[in-house]
């Protein structure tokens, strides 16, 4: 559960008490930035031995640290908390705190107090880390210093250490969100809302109002048409983009002959065949990274067209739908950053559209106490198989049943590596074999990269043992030649 409150901003004073909850990567960010500014500051974190802990104590000598459950007493001592991303506001200690009048803040909102430059924010579901690394390397292909991160590479004020920037481009999370107020960015986005972290949050309107709070202060904002959720309640300055051409949107997807083509109103940018990334999904994140980098073109001086080349020569993101090798004609995909069922949905529907074969799709993990049922129709649609593994496979499962009866095939698997091989022997020429879980990765690995590397691996070493076999298979044939 997130309790919604309004955050103070950041006074300078020099006596003002700070604690920093969390040290992590953005906790140890925030405390390096804080370090730059002359401030004093005190450090906790919710774990008895955080990893590091050595080496935090001797770079912040001036600092007192605390370990283990947070203490409410101490909490309400601080003028202000400094809470990471990866803390509740809802912890019991916090919410004391707050009912103290503590003033709560977040890595964000110190960026956002502290940079003069224009800012472009993009949140959502799914897409998110695609989205804003795109548009960094449009800006930089256009001549701009575009710094990118937040939610994604360097924590946001890791990029603040020099002064180079002509823009900063941000992915930022619900968790950022609910401790930043009025970010003022340039442009803006929720490019799509499913239901994901549910262990967190009351319900779907508590996700989507920590979300919404990115529109504070944006001169611009950028929707999905194909997503009411993404919409601002109250805004003049929409830019709007769709898969769908019946032009309500300025960008938007139109097919010519068997081929799409993105257009922005009458004018047409550019081939879908001309992208590197694959999927309807991906295509809708093209969309979004040209509304965004037009709604900033006449604030920095710059041209649409100058960015193409950058979408051309994008070649995505590790973990994220990303083609790994074909296999005897069937092509691995890891999309193993799909921590939740919407990013499982696009990844399904968007590389479903355009197989000659069927999906099989490897899930599982731990659920987060979302709901699966969004996955029964395009599994029936696409999916030969779901092959399940993990913590909660047997609730997965049970979503895909009604009445005792299976609306979907799956099989549960004690491994990824059991599921992946019974994947790899039932699957076809023009199949494909999809790791993308819909569910958080730590019941077995450390994080979704660790999880999609594995994955990697199987591939890889499926792929050397059927190069091992038909290198075999071609010297016993010489050899059949030479003895005939």
């Amino acid at each position: 559960m997130t309790t919604q409150m309004t955050t103070t901003e950041t006074t300078n004073a020099a006596n003002t008490k700070r604690m920093i909850i969390g040290l992590g990567l953005s906790g140890l960010s925030c405390a390096r930035f804080a370090q730059r500014q002359g401030w004093s500051f005190d450090l906790c974190d919710s774990r008895e031995t955080p990893p590091g802990l050595a080496d935090i104590q001797q770079e912040f000598p001036q600092s007192r640290i605390y370990c283990g459950n947070l203490n409410g007493e101490l909490l309400v001592s601080y003028d202000e908390l400094i809470v990471s991303p990866g803390v509740a506001l809802a912890e019991p200690a916090i919410q004391q705190a707050i009912e103290a009048g503590v003033a709560i803040s977040g890595d964000i909102q110190l960026f956002k107090e502290h940079v003069n430059k224009p800012v472009i924010a993009i949140t959502g579901s799914n897409g998110k880390s695609t989205v804003t690394s795109l548009v960094g390397d449009m800006l930089n292909q256009c001549g701009l210093k575009a710094r990118v991160g937040g939610n994604i590479g360097l924590p946001a004020l890791d990029l603040t250490d020099n002064d180079e920037a002509d823009i900063y481009v941000l992915e930022l999370s619900s968790f950022q969100l609910e401790t930043t107020t009025n970010l003022n960015a340039e442009a803006v986005t929720i490019l799509n809302l499913s239901e994901d972290h549910m262990d967190r949050y009351q319900g779907m309107s508590d996700y989507l109002a920590a979300k919404q709070r990115i529109f504070q202060g944006a001169k611009r904002v950028v929707v999905n048409s194909d997503d009411q959720a993404t919409l601002p309640d109250n805004t003049n300055c929409n830019i709007a983009f769709s898969l769908n051409s019946d032009g309500s949107s300025r960008f938007y997807l139109k097919n010519h002959d068997g081929i799409d083509y993105l257009y922005r109103e009458q004018q047409r940018l550019l081939s879908a065949d001309d992208i590197k990334i694959k999927g309807r999904h991906n295509l809708a994140n093209v969309l979004a990274a040209l509304a965004l980098v037009d709604a900033v073109c006449e604030t920095l001086g710059i041209q649409l067209e100058q960015s193409l080349p950058a979408i051309r020569e994008f070649p995505g993101l590790a973990h994220r739908c990303q083609w790994v090798a074909n296999l005897n004609g069937v092509d691995c995909y890891n999309d193993s950053k799909g921590t939740n069922v919407g990013s499982t949905l696009a990844a399904v529907n968007g590389l479903g559209t355009g197989a000659k074969g069927k999906i099989w799709l490897l899930a599982g993990g731990v659920d987060k106490g979302q709901s699966f049922d969004e996955l029964v129709q395009p599994c029936q649609q696409y999916v030969a198989e779901v092959l399940l593994y993990g913590r909660d496979a047997k609730n997965i499962q049970q979503d895909f049943m009604q009445d005792g009866k299976a609306l979907c095939k799956s099989h549960i698997f004690d491994s990824m590596d059991q599921a992946f091989a019974t994947a790899l022997q039932n699957a076809e020429a023009g199949d494909l074999i999809l790791l993308s879980p819909a569910c958080a990765s730590f019941d077995q690995f450390r994080n979704y990269a660790v999880r999609g590397e594995y994955f990697r691996q199987l591939v890889m070493a499926a792929n050397e043992q059927a190069s091992d076999k038909l290198s075999a298979g071609t010297v016993n044939d010489e050899r059949e030649m030479n003895h005939d």
